[in-house]
């Protein structure tokens, strides 16, 4: 299951994991991001010890969603070594969101 994260436990559980880590970048009234729940559960239960899978709430972690320019919701990130390597924007099939983790 996707854990939701906030500002205190990011730096440990994304900027410093040794995994590639995907970032769901939601908030809770929004639709898209609650359709995406379910697949990012999945991915997360699929990806175990090969990556790891959080959620940040724009809105409980709004310097995150800043400092990431992140503009709508559902926005993901890929990071890897502390650094983003890819993006992608609304919901996504499962497929994308393995092919982001590949």
């Amino acid at each position: 299951m996707a854990q939701v994260i906030g500002s205190s436990e990011f730096q440990s559980k994304v900027i410093e994991a040794q995994d590639p880590v995907l970032v769901d970048f939601f908030a809770t009234w929004c639709g898209p991001c609650k359709m995406l729940a379910p697949i990012l559960d999945e991915v997360a239960h699929e990806m175990e010890g090969k990556a790891a899978v959080y959620k940040v709430d724009v809105d409980q972690s709004p310097d995150l969603a800043q400092r990431y320019g992140v503009m709508s919701v559902p926005t993901l990130f890929v990071f890897e070594g502390g650094e983003v390597k890819k993006t992608a924007m609304g919901a996504q099939p499962k497929q994308n969101l393995l092919a982001l983790l590949s």
